[in-house]
């Protein structure tokens, strides 16, 4: 009886049914929109942080910033040519380690050690000075800007080469200086660092084996502008590398212009057993901040950088639309809902409102209050099951016209300078690295997790304009029938 009379009064009031689904449903894809764009905000944050970190990690050790004005100075280039030798051409490179803030090699046995460390990893991030030329006998000084410009990004120091200002001191000269970046990894652990936010798509990674030897991964973009590819070799301070493979960074910049094994730029820059940054996996990820306490406790002399640190520097359009997402959309979706289940509750009461004689009735031959309550409740909920089929349609309607357009949203990432807090991820301690525009285009993924959320709203609904309608005819009275409603 119950399903039979339900089924009769759907059929009969179509259009107030329709009404009440309709109101439901758009509270319930507006939800299913905000929810997946959300997400595919933070899918977006995590590709802009996979960039500056490596996939998998967490935060980074560094060495702390040192003070102002105790730092190495500028570099200086000194060439041998002859007095009188006006037309010399020479030619020299320096290896510098990145921000000139380095850590002991065995600071990542200790770091690995702590409680709530899964993983570490050691490496060395480089900038290699390229100066060629004619000189006149005398010295070379490479303006300051020059050792601060050696990447865009964070990790090793970032990616492109660059093309500084030179000076001669003691003559004239007709020069170039180029500067590119190099990261010394730890090859028996490459499932941790910066190398991990590239694939490699030419030729092969490194061999766990080749912990010192001359061998060489290059950057795609770097290849193309120095036309280098598998099986040719690359020379970094007079050593040949062969290049063994070509990788691609699959967001953001590379994070450096070349890699090679840890060791090979130790020996480079005359930095044994010395490290720039510790690469840290934690065992949970929702202990991070603890494991970060921890490290920082036992480990004096060092600054550690989470996602959530890095997070606070990436600004931009990205940036400003996670933040309406997360708080206007938010509550904006809520104040729907909200709305949404009022206007399905009050629909109801007036429905049956309009049904006291049907009602009174009922009651007169014999129906308890309880029956008729229930079955008001369950043509609501029928309608709120309407409503959520119907929202869950128009959210991944709405879901995949965000995908399919892709917007881009810009994702800028602020310079540092190595203070406390954030001197690990971008660059290094007592290294300013400019900022620098990532473009991301967004999408609006759709879970499991949303969908069941909304068929959970669907049903919410259904029951509060039940407990409306249930309220009212519970009030009714035999007596009621009497009443000319209609």
């Amino acid at each position: 009886m119950f399903f039979t009379y339900l089924r009769r009064e759907l059929r009969r009031r179509r259009k107030a049914a329709l009404v009440v689904a309709s109101g439901l449903a758009l509270g319930i894809a507006l939800v299913i929109i905000v929810s997946s764009v959300s997400s595919g905000m933070s899918k977006a944050q995590d590709k802009v942080l996979e960039s500056l970190y490596g996939l998998g990690t967490d935060m980074t050790v560094t060495k702390a910033a040192a003070a102002p004005g105790s730092g190495t100075g500028r570099p200086r280039f000194e060439f041998d040519a002859k007095d009188g030798d006006d037309d010399a051409t020479q030619s020299t490179d320096r290896v510098m380690v990145q921000g000139f803030q380095s850590l002991a090699a065995t600071t990542v046995d200790q770091v690995g050690k702590q409680t709530g460390v899964a993983d570490a990893v050691g490496g060395l991030s480089l900038t290699v000075m390229k100066v060629d030329g004619q000189f006149k006998r005398g010295e070379f000084k490479q303006d300051e800007s020059a050792t601060t410009g050696g990447g865009g990004r964070g990790g090793p120091g970032g990616g492109g080469s660059t093309q500084p200002q030179g000076e001669v001191q003691g003559g004239g000269a007709s020069f170039d200086v180029n500067s590119y970046t190099v990261y010394g990894t730890d090859v028996t652990k490459q499932d941790l660092g910066p190398l991990t936010s590239s694939k490699i798509t030419t030729g092969r990674t490194f061999k766990t084996t080749e912990t010192n030897a001359k061998v060489a991964v290059v950057d795609a973009a770097y290849a193309k502008e120095k036309e280098l590819s598998t099986g040719k070799t690359v020379t970094i301070h007079g050593t040949k590398f062969s290049i063994v493979g070509v990788s691609t960074a699959e967001s953001g910049d590379a994070a450096a212009n070349l890699y090679i094994p840890l060791q090979q730029a130790q020996t480079l820059a005359d930095s044994k057993d010395k490290v720039t940054t510790v690469y840290v996996k934690a065992a949970d990820s929702q202990q991070i901040d603890s494991v970060k306490a921890t490290i920082q406790k036992n480990i004096t002399g060092t600054t550690v950088t989470t996602s959530a640190d890095l997070a606070d520097t990436v600004s931009g359009s990205l940036s400003t639309a996670s933040d309406l997402a997360s708080s206007v959309g938010k509550w904006l979706s809520i104040a729907v809902l909200i709305a949404a289940f009022l206007v399905a509750g009050l629909l109801t009461s007036s429905a049956v409102s309009r049904r006291v004689r049907e009602f009174g009735t009922l009651k007169a031959l014999g129906w308890e209050s309880g029956r008729v309550t229930r079955q008001v409740i369950g043509e609501a909920l029928v309608n709120g099951l309407m409503g959520g089929v119907l929202g869950i349609a128009v959210g991944l309607a709405g879901a995949y016209a965000v995908t399919a357009v892709s917007p881009t949203l810009t994702a800028q990432l602020g310079s540092t300078g190595g203070g406390a807090g954030r001197g690990g991820g971008m660059g290094g301690p007592g290294r300013q690295t400019a900022s620098k525009a990532l473009d991301i285009a967004l999408t609006a993924p759709v879970s499991l997790s949303v969908i069941l959320m909304a068929v959970g709203l669907a049903v919410a609904g259904g029951l509060i304009a039940g407990a409306f309608g249930g309220w009212r005819a519970s009030r009714l009275r035999p007596a009621d029938a009497l009443r000319r409603v209609e």
